[in-house]
């Protein structure tokens, strides 16, 4: 796919040739670094911590498959797998743990660290 780009500061149209695997490189990119955004901006809702932990893994995830068909390798598919299997405990886990400490606390606020601890 072609993609023409027309620069203000030059006055003329740049074609790009632009490969699908790039897009979508770019677009995983592009969410691994919005997630990582997310757990630097909001630290204090841990369920927003999880749904951002979620996307930094189906980034990788993506990654993995997009590498894969790339390099023609199974490999990446067989991890793409095992990070699938990791992400569905881990928001599992993480469910379970939240529900667990609104039972106690009414809140789901991370702020509170000294609650955490034992």
């Amino acid at each position: 796919m072609n993609l023409k780009i027309k620069f203000k500061f030059l006055k003329k149209h740049i074609i790009v040739n632009f490969n699908m695997g790039v897009a979508q490189f770019l677009t995983n990119t592009f969410l691994f670094g919005s997630a990582i955004f997310g757990i630097a901006l909001n630290r204090r809702n841990f369920l927003t911590v999880l749904m951002c932990i979620e996307l930094i893994l189906l980034s990788i995830n993506l990654n993995f498959a997009l590498f894969s068909s790339y390099l023609d390798d199974f490999y990446g598919q067989i991890f793409f797998l095992f990070i699938l299997a990791v992400a569905a405990a881990e928001s599992a886990i993480g469910l379970a743990v939240i529900i667990v400490y609104y039972k106690f606390k009414k809140s789901i606020a991370v702020h509170q660290k000294q609650i955490l601890r034992f």
